[in-house]
């Protein structure tokens, strides 16, 4: 019988126990608990979820999901992180209230008493009183017009230009037609529709931010235009065919300010119809 050698049966002996002993130090792989959290046995599936699980939670703890650009839910329903929320937030944040969207909303409303003051001087009949006032009014139609897209284009947005601009909108506007009513240049039924309208049409806008916020038509804008274009033309002092033209723009800037303001009225029990809808339907599903 051929035997082995002593010395080979020992090597191979040895570099069993080795293995053997390289196999208990490494620890069985079942027994591992994955970077990402995952359960003692889990695989790569597992740990992939629960990383994904992480992150769902991430956001969901964000508060609230909102639509749109306030860091919950996009239009396509996917989840968004919080991060670019809170950037663009500490951008307007850091938003000086000195900036140039401000200031010329602020000249606006400095102009309103000048105009007044303008428009009155000399028992408000003098032309040459009644074109600096015109000039007083355009400037500020003209400011309207840029303020508020400087503010959005170059991220100049505050709370003092949220509240300051429409009210500079409203206060030179109402301050030229009581001065044209009072006058005897316009009727009063003309300036309480236009001032009634505008109003209302705010208030409305307050009455269903819960829900959404109406968006500026393109018949609220040439509305606005076209009131902008009448009123100045009153504020002139207007003979001949361009004060009887000046009339029929008026009356275009009426019939716009009613016909806009039922659109924004529809726009508003619409938008509140699909509010309450939506809630009531994630209250149904949470309660599912």
């Amino acid at each position: 019988m051929t035997g082995v050698p002593a010395s080979a049966a020992g090597g191979s002996a040895g570099a069993r126990r080795a293995a053997a002993g390289a196999a208990a130090a490494t620890p069985a792989a079942p027994a591992t608990r994955s970077a990402e959290g995952g359960a003692p046995g889990a695989g790569p599936a597992a740990s992939s979820s629960a990383g994904d699980g992480k992150a769902a939670g991430a956001v969901s703890g964000v508060g609230e999901a909102v639509p749109g650009e306030d860091g919950g839910l996009d239009a396509q329903g996917e989840g968004k992180t919080p991060r670019g929320g809170k950037i663009a937030a500490a951008a307007v944040n850091q938003a000086s209230v000195w900036n140039i969207a401000n200031l010329l909303t602020m000249l606006r409303l400095v102009l309103v008493p000048a105009f007044v003051a303008l428009m009155l001087a000399d028992d408000g009949y003098d032309p040459a009183w009644r074109s600096l006032a015109w000039a007083a009014f355009a400037i500020a139609m003209i400011t309207d017009l840029f303020d508020g897209h400087l503010a959005r284009t170059y991220n100049l947005v505050t709370d003092f230009g949220k509240i300051a601009d429409p009210i500079a909108d409203k206060a030179i506007m109402g301050a030229a037609l009581i001065c044209l009513s009072a006058l005897g240049d316009l009727p009063w039924w003309v300036t309480g529709v236009i001032l009634g309208r505008e109003l209302g049409v705010t208030l409305l806008r307050f009455l269903v931010i819960r829900y959404g916020v109406i968006p500026a038509s393109r018949g609220g804008k040439l509305k606005t235009l076209t009131q902008g274009v009448a009123v100045g033309m009153y504020v002139l002092a207007l003979t001949g065919w361009l004060a009887t033209l000046r009339w029929w723009v008026m009356a275009a800037a009426v019939v716009l300010t009613v016909v806009t303001g039922l659109d924004y009225v529809k726009q508003a029990i619409v938008l509140r119809r699909q509010g309450i809808a939506e809630r009531k339907a994630a209250l149904e599903e949470k309660e599912a």
